[in-house]
């Protein structure tokens, strides 16, 4: 469930997309630091919509930079690092090692065995850092594994655990945001489950693997999912526009308002 919380780059300014990748790069680079080399593997930009929303509500002091990586040895590529950059690193490598650990066991992957061993030694670290997180990543997917072997057939369930997931990794710490942090959080969890779940939908139908809409049996319907997913997106861009955001505003509206909705029209104009 990676990937969908990204920004629509078409409609980003040069600054705004400099200072997005800037954070992706600030994630990159610390799960290289706190996590090691292998565990950047598993980056996703949806930690980088995470970092950026606590970033502009708590407005931290910046560390900037340049450097020449791996990925992209010849051009330096500019990097921003504060406090909660390094929470959404040891955020994304967490979400990792589940995501490898569901992908092996589900699918078999052995590449996917291979990953979930190597995010899994830096786990009691980051366990140690955040517990509250950590335990609800580990009680969430359990129970989300439990669902799916029950084929639970009504799609708020599954969503549901998932947003408690999304609502605790958003609340960074319990202060006078936690409330509007954590429900918007739960929403945007919400929102996520059930855009893969319709994303997936055909994937799942031919492999015979769970899928709250195949438990359902009520066929192919877009229309119907798209009424839960305004609805969730709705619930969530309310939590969202609660907070006093100033810094980076508009690169974070255009991720909720139009980036998270790409990969739902792109499947419907070409399905596969």
């Amino acid at each position: 469930m990676f990937g969908y919380v990204t920004a629509n780059f078409a409609e980003l300014t040069k600054e705004q997309k400099q200072r997005y990748n800037a954070i992706y790069c600030g994630i990159c680079r610390r799960i290289r630091v706190q996590s090691g080399q292998l565990s950047r593997l598993g980056l996703s930009y949806d930690m980088a919509f995470l970092a950026g929303l606590l970033m502009s509500l708590y407005e931290p002091e910046e560390e900037m930079g340049n450097w020449a990586c791996a990925l992209h040895p010849v051009k330096p590529r500019a990097w921003v690092d504060n406090p909660y950059v390094g929470y959404a690193a040891d955020m994304n490598v967490a979400l990792s090692y589940y995501n490898c650990l569901d992908d092996w066991q589900d699918d078999g992957k052995y590449s996917a065995k291979m990953m979930a061993e190597v995010f899994s030694k830096h786990l009691p670290e980051i366990e140690a850092r955040y517990p509250r997180q950590c335990q609800a990543i580990k009680t969430c997917i359990s129970r989300l594994s439990e669902l799916e072997r029950q084929n639970c057939a009504n799609p708020d369930e599954p969503a549901a655990c998932f947003g408690e997931l999304m609502g605790e990794l958003f609340t960074y710490e319990e202060d006078l945001w936690a409330d509007t942090l954590r429900q918007m959080g739960q929403a945007l969890g919400r929102f996520i489950y059930l855009l893969d779940a319709a994303l997936d939908y055909d994937k799942d139908a031919k492999k015979g693997k769970y899928n709250p809409y195949l438990a359902m049996g009520t066929g192919k319907d877009w229309p119907r999912w798209e009424e839960y997913l305004v609805l969730t997106m709705g619930r969530c861009t309310a939590y969202f526009e609660k907070l006093p955001l100033v810094q980076d505003k508009a690169l974070l509206d255009n991720i909720l308002y139009s980036g998270v909705w790409v990969n739902n029209r792109r499947n419907k104009e070409d399905p596969k």
